[in-house]
């Protein structure tokens, strides 16, 4: 079984899609974190954030593996080397969108993603999982919240990492990204059809898990 949690950032899709992985016992897949692996190699070889060329044949030449860790954090390996951390750093929040805009980017991830997700049954969170990377899709969930409620979560995320960010910065970050993520020309970030559409901005984490396990088990 293959199931898609798509929304924008902030909506709590990645929490939520890892706890509904692990009570299911599903491989739990976070492509966001793969762009932002990218994102990282990008930054550390000091390419313009605007060479679409020399970005997509540096994607093409990188190695990013996701570890499940059972009951502890996703461990993102980079080229070998885990970036789990270094990847949550507001400098990869800035620039991450506009990797993932770039259309030869996205058709090597989506080629990665599909090959991970057809290793059994699985959950996947993202901006474009249910419309087109697993467009048959068991399952498509598309969780959202108040943007003012996504700008609360995320700050309370970064604060709790330990990163020095301030209430404006993630609320002026997370509109930038809505944007971005919403009029680029590839794969843009909306519901699919068939989605499940779950307002999240008044419920508990555990209370989205339960009305996503619900509607799982009732088909």
């Amino acid at each position: 079984m293959i199931i898609a949690v798509d929304g924008p950032a902030g909506a709590g899709k990645s929490t939520v899609a890892k706890i509904l992985a692990l009570k299911l016992g599903f491989l739990y897949i976070d492509t966001g974190a793969m762009y932002r692996a990218l994102t990282l190699k990008v930054l550390e070889e000091e390419i313009d954030i605007k060479d679409t060329a020399k970005i997509i044949a540096l994607a093409s030449q990188t190695s990013i593996d996701l570890i499940n860790n059972q009951g502890g954090p996703l461990k993102v390996l980079l080229d070998g080397r885990d970036v789990t951390s270094q990847i949550r750093q507001p400098r990869i929040t800035k620039f991450v969108s506009d990797i993932a805009r770039i259309k030869g980017v996205r058709d090597i991830m989506l080629e990665l993603q599909r090959k991970l997700g057809k290793q059994g049954d699985c959950v996947l969170d993202g901006r474009d999982i249910g419309t087109v990377i697993f467009p048959g899709a068991d399952k498509k969930f598309f969780i959202d919240a108040d943007p003012k409620e996504r700008t609360a979560r995320r700050y309370k995320e970064l604060k709790g990492l330990g990163q020095e960010v301030s209430l404006t910065d993630v609320q002026s970050d997370i509109a930038n990204r809505d944007t971005i993520d919403s009029t680029r020309e590839f794969a843009p970030l909306k519901k699919a059809d068939d989605a499940v559409y779950i307002d999240t901005t008044d419920m508990s984490i555990e209370q989205v898990v339960n009305a996503l396990l619900k509607n799982i088990q009732k088909s």
